[in-house]
């Protein structure tokens, strides 16, 4: 629930931040030289791109949270029994013999959501944040398809 409310927090100090930029930037264009009318539209394009980016982002975790809910649901989540060193952090020769599970689960059934999901979650335990991200949207595609 702490990462929900934070995520919403933040989402909207971005959305009024998007806001006030968005403001200066048609400021800029009503004054009318070139030159403020050409850092206005510099300045609107930055919200846009920010607003198309926490669009995206927030479908990305609801995805990832229905799909852990229907997970969940079947009693496939996987289990958190990783050794965690003194800090609480998960030790790395843990989270490595847990990923190559899981990687050897999704290589015997590659269109597999639940696989897909799993194996997200052993790259984000091992911290490979970009390959997670890249699992779960394989993850949630596998699951459009095949409803």
């Amino acid at each position: 629930m702490r990462a929900k409310i934070s995520y919403a927090l933040t989402a909207a100090v971005l959305v009024v931040y998007f806001v006030l930029v968005g403001s200066r930037g048609v400021l800029l264009i009503k004054a009318g030289t070139l030159l403020t009318v050409t850092f206005g539209v510099a300045v609107l394009i930055l919200p846009v791109i920010g607003v198309w980016f926490l669009w995206k982002n927030t479908q990305f975790v609801r995805d990832a949270n229905r799909l852990a809910a229907e997970l969940d649901a079947e009693g496939g989540l996987p289990v958190d029994n990783l050794r965690r060193l003194p800090s609480g952090r998960i030790d790395r020769e843990s989270a490595d013999e847990v990923f190559a599970l899981r990687k050897a689960e999704t290589e015997d059934a590659p269109d597999d959501w639940r696989s897909w999901f799993r194996l997200a979650v052993a790259y984000h335990d091992a911290r490979d944040t970009p390959r997670a991200r890249k699992a779960m949207q394989r993850a949630i595609a596998l699951r459009k398809t095949a409803s």
